[in-house]
């Protein structure tokens, strides 16, 4: 059975949490960078608590009691001057104490700016299929206080306008993605609002036509493999993307290539719109890596310069061992063998620079001829010192 002593502790115990030992005004402000502030604590009389004793503290630190003014027996307030940013955007912590330290009353303080105008706002459409766009914060950025930005946009010749609702936020760039519904053909007029409890800001309109804007996913099925036995060469092949199949469109791809033990990458800009293309002048018996991309231009006679996918995954492929391909000059000294490969080489690639560029297929076909003449004047040579020897 619970005792009556027990039953009115616990009346006790809940009347004293429920309480409210003072209140704070005002309450919850939002004031400006710079502003000054005076907040007063006022105590309930039936606590008996005299208002000479209490303190303030703001986000934890106590603050100096010369900031302080004894209205009456119950009020106690204190006086801020040129007040900083929000350390937080849920508000810093303003906060009056009993003598003992006892929490009496609190209120959050919340101080910054309204937001600058958003800049640089872009958008692209991956596939035709849905639309993302990206913006940076005005100004110097941080308002120090929540601000809400609001990706709107609507067809330019239609009233009704629509908000844009999957954000994401990378330091002071922020993006929306809108995954559907997406019209082709009718330009589209977009927008961002940035607003706070000190005012709001909007960004210049963006009017754009969506197939202006088709970036793709990345080539698919990219291969990498050996010339024969060429060994400073590699044949980069990959598939068009698949999604634009459907739509009038003309590509240019751009490839990259970079040593295994290298984080430099050697670009190759004038591959056009083949799907496949020669890398020559690599150096033997050594591992590179690959990747392509693709820009689809012209879609539909725009004239828009296109956006780029992002690049594939890297591909990896060896060029063959310079020493297993002249295994058949062993007899020849090493500083001959340097000597003349060098000489050749430099002819070649002389000629190749000065007539040739990128994937040109006439400087491929010139140059395999090349070299399989200098393997065959090899492969005589080493059966000539042979038929001597014997």
């Amino acid at each position: 059975m619970i005792s009556f002593t027990f039953l009115l502790r616990l009346l006790l115990h809940v009347y004293f949490s429920s309480a409210q030992f003072a209140v704070i005004s005002p309450q919850d402000p939002v004031l400006r960078i710079g502003s000054s502030l005076t907040a007063t604590c006022t105590v309930s009389p039936e606590f008996g608590l005299h208002a000479s004793t209490l303190f303030w503290t703001l986000n934890g630190v106590k603050l100096a009691s010369r900031t302080y003014s004894l209205l009456s027996s119950t009020m106690l307030s204190v006086t801020l001057h040129s007040l900083n940013g929000s350390q937080q955007q849920s508000g810093d912590n303003l906060v009056c104490h009993g003598a003992d330290g006892h929490v009496l009353a609190g209120s959050c303080l919340f101080v910054g700016m309204p937001p600058e105008k958003p800049v640089n706002l872009s958008c692209w459409s991956r596939n035709t299929k849905d639309l993302s766009c990206r913006w940076r914060l005005g100004g110097l950025g941080e308002t120090h206080i929540l601000t809400k930005y609001t990706l709107k946009y609507k067809l330019r010749w239609h009233e009704k306008e629509k908000e844009c609702e999957s954000y994401r936020t990378d330091e002071q760039s922020y993006s929306c993605y809108i995954p559907h519904n997406i019209a082709l053909f009718t330009p589209y007029e977009i927008w961002v609002v940035a607003a706070n409890e000190l005012g709001s800001a909007t960004s210049d309109i963006t009017t754009l036509d969506i197939l202006d804007v088709v970036t793709t996913d990345p080539p698919a099925n990219v291969q990498v493999s050996r010339v024969g036995d060429l060994e400073d060469q590699l044949t980069v092949r990959w598939a068009s993307p698949p999604e634009l199949k459907d739509i009038l469109f003309k590509a240019k791809y751009q490839i990259r290539y970079r040593l295994e033990d290298s984080a430099d990458w050697k670009v190759v800009d004038d591959v056009g719109n083949l799907t496949s293309c020669r890398l020559a002048g690599l150096q033997p018996g050594t591992v590179y890596f690959v990747q392509v991309r693709c820009n689809p231009v012209g879609i539909f006679g725009s004239r828009k310069p296109g956006i780029w996918s992002e690049w594939s995954h890297p591909t990896a492929a060896s060029t063959p061992s310079i020493e297993r391909l002249l295994n058949a000059s062993c007899d020849l000294k090493p500083a001959e063998q340097n000597s003349t490969l060098r000489r050749e080489l430099k002819q070649f690639f002389g000629w190749v620079r000065k007539h040739a560029n990128g994937c040109s297929g006439v400087s491929i076909k010139l140059y395999d001829q090349w070299r399989v003449t200098l393997q065959k004047s090899q492969r005589t040579r080493h059966q000539l010192l042979q038929d001597n020897n014997s």
